[in-house]
């Protein structure tokens, strides 16, 4: 299965519907990865991907300093699954590709 591409994110928190945009990249076969959102741009970290289930780590400091822990499930060019940020409660999360990496033969 490939994650690889751009992603449109929604996560809804309890202070109200954030929007993100994650690039997910393999480089040297390990899935690397940026998120933009809020007027910064924070890399991903520990990216995995185990069958269909994606994880990843990422910190944030707007609108509040956070470290989010993402665990969604890729079906296809959608994604769903929650953020936890330590230990508030979980947001849901929904995202769709916007893009595919081109493949070269």
């Amino acid at each position: 299965m490939s994650v690889e591409g751009t992603w449109d994110l929604a996560i809804a928190t309890p202070i109200g519907r954030m929007k993100a945009v994650m690039e997910l990249r393999r480089r040297d076969g390990v899935l690397t990865g940026t998120a933009r959102g809020a007027d910064e741009e924070v890399p991903l970290h520990e990216v995995a991907l185990d069958g269909g289930r994606l994880t990843w780590k990422q910190s944030i400091t707007k609108p509040l300093r956070l470290n989010l822990a993402f665990d969604v499930t890729v079906d296809g060019d959608t994604l769903k699954g929650t953020s936890k940020a330590g230990r508030l409660p979980a947001s849901k999360v929904t995202g769709e590709r916007q893009t595919a990496p081109e493949h070269r033969s």
